[in-house]
């Protein structure tokens, strides 16, 4: 990899293309350090020192931002509802029939798909912003810190419509980073912001888990949490690298005196075919009915009941509840985003079969057969993976958003070993001699 990065230096155009991405990152780091107007900034950084760490519910949305979440900045929101909108728009393609009709249409219907995206975005952030404006004012946001009800000291409502602005209006600059990363820099912009928000709280979070460790003044703790996130790497990489090799066949046809088909080729499935997508819709469920909690103030036994088992990460029922949702997930997504019935016949239409397989509907239940028996293991592969903060958390006495676990490990990996495939692929295309050497 370091070798690859070496070479793309060294490479006019490329190194241009790194530069790029560099700045825009730099810039996407800066805005997440700028508060908005209205906030006590100080007040802020006194609940985030006093909090320790301990983010509560909102530790997901803060992981996404980078950090910027908890200090209410201008990048608070960061790219979260854009992820939020792109995954709705996915659902509603198979949903909506206009909405899968431009997405056949080739890159005219992608574009359209990606206004709407852009939109929805909008409206998301504006109804996150003011979601975390309410939730500053009324001190929830930092519930045991003794000055988190002044963190917003103008509570007017020319000040709420300028905060929420202005948290909206970062969000669709950080949107326009993504794309503008996409378009002239390397990777895919959104991936590689999401990589950077997620990597900048990896420092905190183990100095974290030094400073609270007992053995070798925490040496022992730091150098464990070190030996299992490079494990976890390793088992990441395996399992996100592995998949199943359909082979297809292309029949041979006369044209004249020529000869055209006869390839070989092959359908690679994904033992992880769903990505992180389940990992994100069973965490952003299980946030539900403890957010009504949180902003009801309920004291009945319902309320105490989601407090005890569903708030509460290290309770079994939430384990065990978290666990089965991201396998749930994990197939219906797989069975909303890939569908047998289409591949097939789009191979029969161009004259491609299954070896001992008949073309149309036997070769689709035959897909069907095989995706199902791989979405297990990758399934239960991401339900473990998922649970290792808690263990960390029971362990280590981190907190629950330990560094080498659940979300933020597969999307460092993914996010990693695309970017580096990229580069790669273009490293080849510049060097490539072909026929005029």
């Amino acid at each position: 990899m370091l070798t690859a990065f070496a070479r793309a230096f060294k490479t006019p155009d490329l190194r241009k293309k790194l530069l790029f991405t560099l700045g825009i990152i730099v810039v996407y780091r800066i805005g997440t350090h700028i508060p908005i107007p209205g906030v006590d900034y100080t007040a802020v950084q006194f609940c985030i020192d006093q909090a320790n760490a301990n983010q509560g519910l909102f530790g997901l949305v803060n992981m996404f931002s980078g950090g910027a979440l908890l200090q209410i900045t201008i990048f608070a929101l960061g790219i979260m509802p854009y992820i939020t909108a792109s995954i709705i728009l996915q659902l509603l393609t198979v949903v909506i029939p206009r909405l899968e009709a431009l997405k056949k249409e080739g890159q005219a219907g992608t574009a359209k798909i990606t206004q709407y995206t852009r939109y929805l975005t909008v409206a998301l952030a504006i109804l996150q912003g003011t979601g975390l404006v309410a939730t500053a004012r009324s001190g929830s946001l930092f519930s045991n810190c003794t000055l988190a009800s002044s963190i917003v000291p103008d509570r007017s409502i020319f000040a709420t419509i300028t905060m929420v602005i202005t948290m909206t209006a970062g969000t669709a600059v950080v949107m326009w980073l993504g794309e503008l990363i996409t378009d002239r820099g390397i990777g895919n912009g959104m991936s590689i912001l999401m990589f950077i928000s997620i990597a900048a709280t990896f420092p905190s979070a183990l100095w974290a888990i030094k400073k609270q460790g007992n053995l070798a003044d925490g040496w022992i703790e730091f150098g464990t949490v070190i030996a299992v996130g490079l494990v976890m790497v390793a088992l990441v990489v395996f399992v996100e690298q592995a998949q199943r090799r359909i082979p297809v066949q292309y029949a041979k046809r006369m044209i004249g005196r020529r000869s055209y088909g006869g390839t070989s080729t092959y359908i690679p499935l994904k033992v992880n075919q769903a990505g992180v997508i389940p990992v994100i819709f069973a965490s952003s469920l299980l946030y539900i009915p403890a957010l009504i909690v949180q902003f009801s103030n309920s004291k009945a036994g319902w309320a105490t009941w989601i407090q005890q088992n569903l708030a509460d990460t290290a309770a079994p029922a939430h384990i065990t509840l978290y666990f089965f949702l991201i396998v749930f997930f994990a197939f219906f997504y797989v069975a909303i985003s890939f569908n047998p019935e289409e591949v097939a016949d789009n191979m029969k239409k161009y004259g491609g079969f299954i070896p001992g397989i008949r073309a149309g509907r036997p070769t689709a239940e035959y897909l069907s057969y095989v995706l199902n028996r791989i979405t297990w293991p990758g399934s239960l592969y991401l339900g473990l993976i998922a649970l290792v903060p808690t263990m960390a958390l029971a362990g280590f006495g981190a907190n629950q958003n330990f560094p080498f676990g659940g979300t933020s490990i597969l999307i460092i990996v993914g996010v990693g070993l695309e970017t580096v495939k990229q580069i790669e692929s273009q490293l080849q295309q510049r060097n490539y001699e072909g026929f005029l050497r």
